[in-house]
């Protein structure tokens, strides 16, 4: 099938799908979304923190369109390396947001020191989006191998779909959290968001080595 072939109603359908399933995906509560939440509350490195998170997703599922999955699906001993460093290193994030919460306070004017630098924030987005395998079974495999059965130029527009459902979310998640900064001007927001964010951490590690 031609680009000519391929009509206007039917890339906007395509598109669409891939823009649902991508946003279903993406949006479900994970290590990724939290730390996004909690630093566009603080106010810290947003626009660096959504940008990441969005590139990493759209090469992922360009990767995954553009027929990765398959390797992906036959390389058990990478997807085995990856959930045991990120199992590892999401525990010791819940660790440490389980300790901001039992200290506190947690003032927007203080937020404690995570991302105090560009280069802390940039390792631990690289962190929290690339060492789940979670990550990739979802954008690379799944979400490639569906938007594969499309052909041409019908994978193009899913995979268009997919993408801009990711950059849609993590731009709103990351700018959109300051209209929450109310709630989190009192120190026990805090401490239940720092909770949450260690339960959803260490949930995902044990679900990553059980």
């Amino acid at each position: 099938m031609t680009a000519t072939d391929f009509g206007s109603y039917q890339a906007l359908a395509t598109y669409a799908s891939g823009f649902g399933l991508g946003a279903s995906l993406i949006i479900a509560i994970g290590a990724q979304n939290a730390y996004v939440l909690k630093q566009g509350l603080i106010g810290r490195h947003v626009l660096l923190i959504v940008s990441i998170c969005a590139f990493i997703d759209m090469t992922l599922i360009a990767l995954g369109v553009g027929g990765m999955g398959v390797l992906i699906q036959h390389s058990p001993v990478l997807l085995t390396v990856v959930k045991w460093f990120g199992a590892g290193f999401l525990f010791l994030y819940g660790l440490r947001a389980f300790m901001a919460a039992w200290r506190g306070p947690g003032h927007l004017d203080a937020g404690g020191d995570e991302g105090s630098s560009v280069r802390t924030t940039v390792m631990t987005v690289l962190a929290l989006s690339l060492l789940n395998p979670h990550v990739y079974l979802d954008t690379v495999v799944l979400l490639g191998s569906i938007g594969g059965r499309n052909g041409w130029p019908g994978s193009l527009y899913f995979a268009l779909g997919a993408m801009s459902a990711s950059v849609v979310w993590f731009f709103t998640l990351g700018f959109g959290a300051r209209l929450l900064r109310p709630v989190f001007e009192r120190d026990i927001s805090w401490r239940i968001l720092d909770g949450v964010i260690g339960v959803v951490m260490w949930s995902i590690a044990a679900s990553l080595v059980l």
